[in-house]
Parts: C-alpha cells; sequence; structure tokens
C-alpha cells in the first residue's frame, strides 16, 4: 500500500509507425539551449514531436510525463531525479533519500544533483512533458533554482499548453532559450499532405488538403480527427467545405463526428472511462459494469482510437489529452451525475489495495465520507513506508467538518504536519481531538484499535513539540505521560516515547538513560515489525556505545541489526548505515582494509537501503578513511561533499563535519584555517564544557596546540583538563582516552597514558593512540621499558610503519631542543626579534637556529617549515 512511482511516467513515447517526419522541428530541438520550450495548445502534437526526435537524440535522455498529482513538490522532484538517475545510473543516489525524508529543502536537494549532473563526461536531456499541469508556486523555486545553476551539457526541454512562470525574459535575452510554438508545430501544406494521404490514404486532391490545411490552421489533432471522419466518406469535398469554427467548436464538431461512427457499446465504453486518469481491462469493468474491458482496450488501439500505451505489454492506458477533456466535457451533457462512476473507480482501487487513487475518485464522487474512511484505513500503513506527504495531501481535499467528528483521522493529519515540519496548527488539532476523546457526541471511529491509541498519541506529539522548542523536561514529562497513556499492547506509541526520552537524555547529555531509552524503543519498534526504524535506533544506541568508550558493544549493535535485516530484507532502509558504523569502528583498530570494504558493500546496497542521514555519514567516514591513508586532498573534497548533502534529524549534532575538517586541517599544518574554523562557530577555551559541544572543544585544544605558543599551549591543557573531568562525570569513556591521550603528549604526566591504555585495551583502540605519530610512539616506548611484557603495548607499537608520518618521512638529522623551541615560535605570529625576546636570544641566533631548521626540513621558507613540522608532528613533541 505505498504511493509508489507510476513507471510508465518515466518511458518516453514509444515511436510509431506513420509519423510524419519534421526536420524543421528536429534542428529547432537539436540546437544549444539552457531551456527548449515547446509551448502550444492541447491537440498541436508536442509529445508526439518530442517523442519522433528523442528516437535519435542519444540515449542520455531523462523523460516525465506529468499529471496533476505531481503539483505536491515531493511527488513532483522524486519523478525528476528519478528520471535523471535512470538515465545516468547515479545522478540521484543522494538526493532521493532527502527528498524521501522529506525534511531538505528543496534547493538543497537540487544542490546535491546538480553537483552531480556538473562532472558528467556526457550531455544528457530531462524533459519535461505536460508542464501545465503542474506549474505553480510550490513547484516555480526549485525550478528557477535549477534553470539559473543547469551545467553546460544538461539540456531541459519543457512541453506545456501553457507558458511557465520561470524567467523566460531573462533566458531570452542571454540566448538561452529555443522556443518551439503553435505557429512552429502548425503542419505545413506538404506535411498535412504527408499526413493526409501517404500515412491514412485518404487520396485527397491537392484543393482538398489545402483548404482543410487552411480551416484546421495546422492544428494535429484537428487533422487527425478530420482525418477519422474523412474514412468511408463518398464526399470528402462537402465534408471539408462545411467543416469552420473556432478552436473549440472544430473539436467538438470532429469528435461528435467520431462518436457518431462509432457503435454504441464502443461510445459509451469511451465515455464511462474517461473519468480515469489510466485505464486497464478490470478497472474499466468496474466502471461500465461489463465484462470486456481488455478486449475493447485492444479494439481501440489497433483502430488508433486515440489510445496511449504506458506499458511494453499493453496493459496499461491513457487517453490522448484532448480526446478525453473532450469525452469528459460530452460525458457530463450527456450523464449529468457522473459520481457513480467515480465510486466504482475508487471502490477497484480500494479492492486493489491502491487507496491513493482510491481516495482521489471518492473526492471526485463527492463521498467524503467514504473518502475519510479510506484515508483511515489506510494510514497506518502509508506511515509504516514513510508516506506521509501523501496523508498531508489530504488535509486540504477534506473539509474540516469531515474530520473534526473522526478523531483517529485528525490524528492521522497531525503526524503528517509533524513529518512536514508544520508545526504551527498542531497544538490546536491535539486540543481537538482530546476534547472528542472526552464525551463529545457523533464521532465516528473506523479502527477501533487506532482508537485506543489516541491518548497516548497526544502526549506523543506534545513530547516532540516540546523537543522541537528545546524544551528537554517537557519532552521527558510529555514522553512519560505517552507511555502511562498508551495501551499495554501499543508497542509503536511506547517505542516513539521511549525514543523521544532517549533524544532527550541524549541532548542533556546523559547517556546512561539515553542508552536505556533507546534500548527500549528499538525491543518496541521490533515487535511491531518497524525493522527499518529498529535499524534506526541502533544507529544511536552504537554512537552512544563509542562515546562511553565500548566499542566492542558497538560492533555487536550493528551486526544484530545487520542479522535482523537480513532475516526481513537484506536491502531493507538502514542497511547501508549499519556498514558506515562498522566501518567507523574498524578504522579506530586501525583496520583500513575492514573499514574500506565496509563502505564498499554500504555503497553497493543502493540509496534506497540507507536512511536520509546516511549520504553525509557515508562520506565523512570516507573522509577520515582517506586521511588515515594520508590523502588530504581526497578527505577535504569528502567532507565538502558531505556538508553538501548533509541533512539533519532530532538527534543532536555531536560531531559537526566542520569541526572534523578543523581537526584535519590542523593535523596537517593549516592552522590558521583551523583557528579560523573556530572564530567562525564561536568555539573557545571560555566556554563551559558539555556533551554537545565535546567534540568541537576537544577539536579546539587540538588546533591550539598544533598552534604552538606558549599561551596557546597553556589554554589548550586548561581546556583539556576540564574536559577530562566533565567527560568522567559523564561516563564518556572514549572522550576520556582520547584527552588522556592528549595530555600525555603535552604535559610531563606518564600518569595520564598509563590510565588511558588501561580504559583502551579491553575495547581495541588503536588509532587514538598511533595517529599521533612519532611522539606518541616515544611515550609507548617509555612505557614498555617500565611496564615490560604489557601485550597491548606492544602491540600499539607495533611494525614502524604504524606511526605512519614518522616512519615515512622521518628526519635524518633531528632537530635539537632549542631547533624545536624555535619551530614551535615559528608557527605563530610573531617576527624575528620578537621570536629573539621570547627565548632570550640574539637576532642573529634566530637566525642560525631558522636556518638549520630549513636545512634539516629540506625547506626554503617558514610556511613550509610550518607544513613540514605538522606533518612529521614535531610540534606534539614533549619538551
Amino acid at each position: 500500500m505505498t504511493d509508489a512511482l507510476v513507471e510508465t511516467k518515466l518511458f518516453p513515447p514509444a515511436p510509431r509507425a506513420g509519423i510524419v517526419a519534421r526536420p524543421r522541428l528536429d534542428d529547432c530541438l537539436s540546437r544549444g539551449g539552457r531551456l527548449v520550450l515547446v509551448s502550444a495548445p492541447a491537440g498541436f502534437g508536442k509529445t508526439t514531436v518530442l517523442g519522433r526526435w528523442l528516437t535519435h537524440a542519444g540515449p542520455s535522455v531523462a523523460w516525465v510525463a506529468l499529471d496533476e498529482g505531481d503539483r505536491d513538490a515531493s511527488s513532483f522532484w522524486t519523478y525528476v531525479v528519478t528520471a535523471l538517475d535512470r538515465a545516468v545510473p547515479g545522478v540521484g543516489a543522494s538526493a532521493l533519500p532527502l527528498l524521501q525524508a522529506g525534511q531538505t529543502p528543496t534547493e538543497a536537494v537540487l544542490a546535491v544533483v546538480i553537483n552531480e549532473l556538473s562532472v558528467l563526461p556526457g550531455e544528457v536531456t530531462l524533459v519535461l512533458d505536460d508542464y501545465h499541469l503542474v506549474d505553480g508556486p510550490g513547484i516555480r523555486p526549485g525550478m528557477t533554482f535549477l534553470l539559473d545553476h543547469l551545467p553546460p551539457q544538461v539540456r531541459l526541454i519543457i512541453s506545456t499548453r501553457a507558458d511557465p512562470g520561470l524567467p523566460l525574459a531573462r533566458l531570452r535575452a542571454r540566448g538561452e532559450l529555443i522556443e518551439i510554438r503553435a505557429a512552429d508545430l502548425r503542419f505545413t501544406l506538404t506535411e498535412a499532405n504527408t499526413y493526409l494521404n501517404d500515412v491514412t490514404g485518404l487520396r485527397l486532391t491537392d484543393a482538398d488538403i489545402a483548404a482543410l490545411e487552411e480551416r484546421t490552421e495546422g492544428w494535429a489533432a484537428a487533422l487527425q480527427l478530420a482525418a477519422l471522419s474523412l474514412r468511408g466518406r463518398d464526399d470528402p469535398a462537402g465534408f471539408i467545405a462545411g467543416f469552420a469554427g473556432d478552436d473549440r467548436f472544430v473539436v467538438d464538431y470532429l469528435v461528435e463526428e467520431v462518436l457518431d461512427r462509432q457503435p454504441e457499446p464502443v461510445r459509451r465504453f469511451l465515455m464511462e472511462t474517461s473519468v480515469l486518469d489510466r485505464l486497464t481491462g478490470p478497472l474499466c469493468d468496474a466502471v461500465t459494469g461489463d465484462h470486456d474491458g481488455k478486449a475493447m482496450l485492444e479494439r481501440l488501439d489497433r483502430a488508433n482510437l486515440f489510445l496511449i500505451p504506458l506499458d511494453d505489454q499493453r496493459r496499461w492506458y491513457r487517453y490522448h489529452h484532448l480526446f478525453g477533456d473532450v469525452l469528459r466535457s460530452h460525458l457530463l451533457d450527456e450523464y449529468g451525475d457522473v459520481a457513480d462512476l467515480h465510486r466504482r473507480a475508487g471502490n477497484w482501487y480500494d479492492e486493489a489495495g491502491q487507496p491513493v487513487p482510491a481516495v482521489r475518485h471518492a473526492l471526485a464522487a463527492g463521498d467524503l465520507s467514504r473518502a475519510a474512511e479510506m484515508i483511515e484505513r489506510a494510514a497506518p500503513e502509508l506511515r509504516r513506508n514513510r508516506q506521509e506527504h501523501t496523508l498531508r495531501r489530504w488535509i486540504d481535499d477534506l473539509p474540516e467538518d469531515v474530520v473534526e467528528h473522526r478523531p483517529v483521522l485528525a490524528m492521522d493529519f497531525v503526524g503528517a504536519l509533524m513529518a512536514s515540519n508544520e508545526f504551527g496548527d498542531v497544538e490546536r488539532r491535539l486540543n481537538d481531538i482530546e476534547q472528542l476523546l472526552n464525551g463529545r457526541s457523533g464521532v465516528v471511529v473506523v479502527d477501533e484499535r487506532e482508537h485506543a491509541r489516541l491518548p497516548g498519541g497526544i502526549e506523543l506529539y506534545r513530547a516532540g513539540l516540546a523537543l522541537i522548542g528545546g524544551d528537554l523536561a517537557g519532552t521527558s514529562e510529555h514522553a512519560r505521560l505517552a507511555v502511562d497513556r498508551a495501551p499495554e499492547d501499543d508497542h509503536l506509541t511506547r517505542a516513539s516515547a521511549e525514543a523521544l526520552a532517549g533524544l532527550a537524555s541524549w541532548t542533556a547529555g546523559d547517556l546512561e538513560a539515553a542508552h536505556r531509552s533507546y534500548t527500549e524503543a528499538a525491543d518496541g519498534l521490533h515487535r511491531v515489525g518497524y525493522v527499518s526504524d529498529v535499524l534506526g535506533c541502533s544507529i544511536t544506541l552504537a554512537d552512544i556505545e563509542c562515546t562511553q568508550g565500548r566499542l566492542r558493544q558497538a560492533q555487536r549493535t550493528y551486526e544484530r541489526a545487520l542479522e535482523l535485516a537480513a532475516r526481513h530484507d537484506p536491502d531493507m532502509r538502514g542497511t547501508r548505515d549499519m556498514y558506515v558504523g562498522l566501518s567507523q569502528v574498524a578504522l579506530e583498530r586501525n583496520d583500513l582494509a575492514a573499514a574500506t570494504e565496509h563502505l564498499r558493500r554500504s555503497d553497493e546496497l543502493g540509496e534506497q537501503a540507507g536512511l536520509p542521514q546516511n549520504p553525509y555519514r557515508w562520506r565523512v567516514a570516507m573522509a577520515l578513511i582517506r586521511e588515515a591513508e594520508g590523502d588530504l586532498d581526497a578527505a577535504l573534497g569528502l567532507l565538502a561533499e558531505a556538508e553538501r548533502v548533509y541533512v539533519g534529524d532530532f538527534s543532536p549534532n555531536v560531531r559537526p563535519i566542520p569541526a572534523v575538517r578543523a581537526r584535519m586541517l590542523a593535523a596537517h599544518g593549516d592552522v590558521a584555517s583551523a583557528l579560523e574554523w573556530a572564530r567562525e562557530y564561536g568555539v573557545s577555551v571560555h566556554d563551559e564544557v558539555s556533551y554537545l559541544r565535546e567534540y568541537e572543544h576537544v577539536t579546539l585544544a587540538r588546533v591550539l596546540l598544533a598552534e604552538g605558543s606558549p599561551q596557546a599551549r597553556r589554554d589548550a591543557i586548561g581546556l583539556l583538563e576540564r574536559l577530562l573531568s566533565a567527560a568522567e562525570d559523564g561516563g564518556r569513556q572514549g572522550t576520556v582516552i582520547e584527552v588522556l591521550a592528549l595530555l600525555a603528549l603535552h604535559t610531563t604526566g606518564d600518569e595520564a597514558l598509563e590510565r588511558a591504555l588501561t580504559l583502551a585495551e579491553p575495547e581495541g583502540y588503536n588509532r587514538v593512540f598511533t595517529s599521533e605519530g612519532q611522539p606518541m610512539a616515544t611515550l609507548l616506548e617509555a612505557v614498555d621499558r617500565h611496564r615490560p611484557g604489557w601485550a597491548y603495548v606492544r602491540q600499539l607499537l607495533g611494525p614502524r610503519e604504524t606511526y605512519n608520518r614518522a616512519a615515512r618521512d622521518g628526519l635524518i638529522d633531528p632537530l635539537t631542543e632549542r631547533e624545536l623551541d624555535v619551530m614551535r615560535l615559528l608557527v605563530s605570529d610573531l617576527d624575528g626579534p620578537s621570536i629573539a625576546r621570547e627565548l632570550v636570544v640574539s637576532l642573529n641566533t634566530v637566525r642560525t637556529h631558522t636556518k638549520n631548521i630549513y636545512a634539516k626540513l629540506g625547506v626554503n621558507n617558514r610556511r613550509a617549515a610550518v607544513r613540514r613540522a605538522h606533518q612529521l608532528n614535531l610540534l606534539s613533541q614533549r619538551r
């Protein structure tokens, strides 16, 4: 019961026999231009012209046949990005999960797609057919952004009955607009002759063709309808001579001629099935009450009676839009009330398990109660499949007086509003539902089980509102009330409430309470079969476990989640994220091969197997691997991509991407950029330390230590000592280990290192030590001498290549202690005389030391010396 994509909307029109070659139009379509606008009234052959041109336009064509359902921005952009991804596989891999989540601004999603398109080696054409059906304020901003940033190798073709609300004048002035209008699409006399005589075989005289061409003004649909009417006539000239009137009159006249010449069963079938957007045999039978729908469709298809196949098996069709419009017009004239036809169609779709078209026809029938009933029954499964945007569309379709007596439906709409980040009206709606539950008469309930869940649901959504408002105490209180008021067997509400309580605890830094709540949430979600959401909880649980210093438990959490997914669907949503988590654990253990393999497996699963945050998480994980391999440029490039595709959720962002970048830059010598990060994001040694900014503050300490000046070192050590105390109090052993390692490197206390090693050994930590290079190796060697036989220390020391920079780039002639003092000050902004005053030596002595440093480092300027010193971790060595 998912609101799945209609695959046939992504199929370009299949080539048909008997299409008139129109090279002049092909040439127009082939000319360069950011936008090709094919704009003309109905029946001018826009789709046919495009379909023929596409047969020789090349393989990379993305086609979307739009309909009114795509006025919703989420639906529209999902079809567009999917079409592009079909044309050029991989283009939509990052954007589609963002659209599915429904939390990312349209321009941010489009930026991801545009970036992917910009690196394509070949050209791609995107065709949006029947654009007039979707043009509106919900679509225009995104389309304008797409046009403004379209890469040169991408062409956009829009086919429409009316000019779209896009910056056409600006594009026209820049020479970036190709326009094909009604005057261009009209059949010339030669083309009309080819169609009427060569294609349809009417054998009309030149005079007859000229008269008909003049009266139809080359209108393709009118010519086609006229050809149908002329079949079998003994006096074509007389028919043509009486053929006159404005466009609408012409169409009505011709359709009457066509319909009047059809047998009554065919005529009735055409009229009654015109209420359908798509046609298939059983559906047509349900609407007409007959049993020959399949055969009738095949008959109409053979007769070329304005029936367009939508698949290769010719099971689904639609009427030509113009023909369908006129059929519906005549249907209303002859039948008057067509509600019963819509009602039958809605019932068929309902029984077929397709709630979206079922509701659409119920609404068209004016059967609002029936539509409300269908929505209420469909809502649980739509929510399970993350189709809240469909529920959101229906809020505007049902009058308030229909919803106000249906508390379950009202709650479904509250959930849709929350999922759409529309919070303004939620509290009022919750209060109305609460009043209904307190005894108002006339309550309508379809699903009693869902009705019993309402008291808990009210508190659940209030907990969500409190969390959004930053009220952590309120979040916890409403979550507790949700659990208290939910039925004993309502595991979904209970699990959701536990997750919200866990988020509040996590945000507050109470990781133990957060872990308990999320464990309860995962168990409850498992009971009700929300396996994908269990995987989402597993990410949070493992993240907390890593922060608590429990690497082995985090690995087990990811592995159990994968086992659970394998029992249901190995490619289910969230599976990709489990492999990203395993990669991060493997990286900390310095198993780069395993870390890379986990990310490869994650990538192979495809975007449908990832949660909305997976695109940025994957890139950050790969960036850390590339940095560990020594490829800083690749790492920074991946972090830039991660920022572009970043999608937040209710979880606290405790490891911001800019802070990750700052760590890399500082470690590789670009201290100035790292310090700029601290200024830009307001991270200071004077801040109150907290869990939410702990990663940023540890990063700041690393940056200050890399800066190397005495004051910066003092500030960094003071900050680290405060961070250590806070992390110990909060049970965040992962942070404790890292801070102790840094203090060991930059103070004289060996006790800090031994404490870090004792905490890290049971969990198999590695890179927290080995990534610090030769200075850490020196300290570990001292521990090894002091405590011989400590296997963990010997394992960390391991092969010398473990300390990559020191082993790979070590100095033949090490710097002396005094040269190290000078080197640390060269990192600062001090000039030569200031360095001399700081060290209480002469300027000539500083110059001599500087010359020796340049020679030993193999550089010839101060900036290069600083970069080289960072690469060798010289600035981290203790005095």
